[in-house]
């Protein structure tokens, strides 16, 4: 300081005017001893507060301590601008402008959503709509509505997952069967996909999976149509060489019903691991829509005929990828999702 100390006041011009000049971190703390310090000027002042007549100290000593609080927090602030300052210089130091920048990591579609996406539009281009309804479904649409009442033997095929006052997490599409046909009159052609939920977990099941429902409605439409609408779907998922055939089975919404199998995709029918050496593949489910659903969507069972059918979209992708168990579908791994 460049002349005595005679006042608070001049503590604090002194102070400031010399932490504004200064340039450097060890400049400032310089100046934080010499202020703060046990020998410092505020300090000293402190200490000589008591030489002050009695009615000038507590003002004294108040402002002494609220200059001390003000420059620690100055100095403070000073020395972290500067810190600041040199730690983006070095920063600035560290780039190479002329590198090329770095290009971020680009999302991608999922496997399910690409083929579910690739189903969807081959049954747009043959002149089916779409039809989408709740995941969470009364027991009626779900099950009696389609021709399964209640304490029937195939609500044992598809453990259900029961929420309060009698609602389901959907076990297929197929409810949208129901729903449609009650708000449409014949002619009807739609898919249904979604999510759909059984209590299934292993290699090749997951209790939230992916499915495709559909279903055709109009007068004079037999087995045969059915056929001709499952060839052309087969042929432009896979390819026009996949073969396809008939397994009789039971659905209680379809009848007749049957099994779809194609021809082994990995071995081209020959016989391998993945078809246990038949040389076919089960791909998806159909038949000829029960006359009880029609009855019940107020349709005249003797009037209209149609089919229905559903397949899993994982099953497609595991068919199409090469893929051998479900659960990497849902695993997140950045590393597998990438690959498509």
């Amino acid at each position: 300081m460049s002349r005595e100390i005679t006042s608070i006041k001049q503590i604090q011009e002194e102070a400031c005017r010399e932490l504004e000049a200064a340039a450097d971190i060890e400049t400032i703390k310089t100046l934080s001893v010499r202020y703060l310090g046990r020998k410092g000027f505020v300090t000293l002042f402190l200490r000589n507060v008591s030489n002050l007549p009695a009615s000038e100290r507590p003002t004294a000593g108040k402002q002494a301590n609220k200059l001390k609080n003000f420059l620690a927090q100055e100095f403070e602030n000073r020395i972290e601008e500067l810190q600041e300052k040199a730690a983006q210089e070095e920063r600035d130091e560290n780039i190479d402008v002329t590198l090329p920048g770095r290009k971020g990591d680009k999302g991608s579609l999922h496997p399910i959503t690409i083929i579910g996406n690739e189903i969807c539009d081959i049954f747009l281009r043959i002149g089916f709509d779409i039809a989408e309804g709740p995941e969470i479904e009364t027991d009626y649409y779900n099950f009696e509505a389609l021709n399964i009442p209640k304490d029937h033997p195939a609500r044992d095929m598809q453990d259900t997952f029961y929420t309060a006052n009698n609602f389901v997490l959907r076990t297929h599409t197929s409810p949208m069967q129901a729903r449609v046909m009650e708000k449409v009159k014949p002619p009807v052609k739609i898919i249904a996909p979604g999510k759909v939920y059984r209590c299934d977990s292993d290699i090749t099941h997951t209790p939230m999976f992916h499915q495709v429902e559909g279903l055709v409605v109009d007068e004079n439409i037999s087995f045969a149509d059915l056929k001709g609408v499952l060839t052309v779907f087969i042929g432009q998922i896979f390819d026009r060489d996949t073969k396809m055939r008939f397994r009789p089975s039971f659905f209680p919404f379809t009848e007749p019903s049957a099994e779809v199998d194609i021809s082994c995709v990995m071995c081209g029918g020959k016989g391998c691991r993945v078809c246990s050496n038949t040389g076919w593949i089960e791909i998806l489910g159909s038949g000829m829509v029960h006359p009880a659903v029609f009855e019940n969507a107020g349709y005249d069972s003797k009037k209209y005929s149609g089919f229905a059918f559903g397949m899993g979209i994982e099953r497609i992708a595991m068919l199409k990828y090469g893929i051998d168990d479900i659960r990497k579908f849902f695993e997140n791994d950045i590393r597998f999702i990438g690959q498509f």
